[in-house]
């Protein structure tokens, strides 16, 4: 299903500088965790090339990363910037902490079902990507419906990213695990002939 917007509306849609965990090749998820020295060389980066991309609101995800992300994106410029809890990553419960690669040496069905089927994806205890995207589709829609024809700024970590940059594309989700960890990139976003995908 497809809902339409009033207007087409541009998304700078930005991953946070990576966390430790990030560095090591492990899933954070809803974890809180702040970033490591590279991420914010990372961010500094960042900061440079989109200071002369025009946005007055930066949504970012309640994670110390994101936030850390939005505040140094937003510094010097008269840009707001809004906390929004349903950008909160994917829940991958027992998962948290693993590494990437334990994953896929201990659960090869389950690594495999995340890069052919990632929607179907869902570890003990946590939610499913289906079930994140749910979640998150109904904020993204209402953020660029008040947006009108202004650009925005998303700061929101991967595997969230992943699952918003598809709501907003329209394309499909594929590989789970390149999406899984964050380093400090961008991805200029227009939502095509004024729809954005609804979950």
């Amino acid at each position: 299903m497809i809902v339409r917007t009033p207007q087409a509306s541009r998304v700078l849609l930005v991953r946070p500088g990576a966390t430790d965990f990030d560095d090591q090749g492990r899933i954070k998820g809803t974890l809180d965790m702040p970033m490591s020295e590279r991420g914010r060389q990372q961010v500094n980066s960042l900061a440079e090339q989109l200071s002369d991309f025009p946005v007055a609101t930066i949504y970012t995800a309640p994670c110390e990363s994101a936030r850390e992300t939005a505040q140094q994106l937003a510094q010097g410029r008269e840009i707001r910037i809004k906390v929004i809890d349903a950008f909160r990553n994917v829940d991958h419960g027992l998962w948290h902490g693993k590494l990437i690669e334990e994953v896929r040496r201990n659960h090869p069905k389950v690594y495999r079902q995340g890069q052919d089927s990632p929607s179907d994806v869902c570890p003990p205890g946590g939610e499913s990507i289906r079930e994140a995207r749910d979640r998150v589709a109904k904020a993204i829609r209402k953020v660029i419906r008040k947006s009108g024809t202004e650009a925005i700024a998303i700061v929101i970590p991967d595997p969230m990213a992943w699952v918003v940059q598809s709501l907003i594309s329209g394309e499909e989700l594929s590989d789970l695990w390149k999406a899984e960890t964050d380093g400090a990139s961008w991805d200029l976003l227009e939502s095509v002939s004024d729809k954005v995908a609804e979950a």
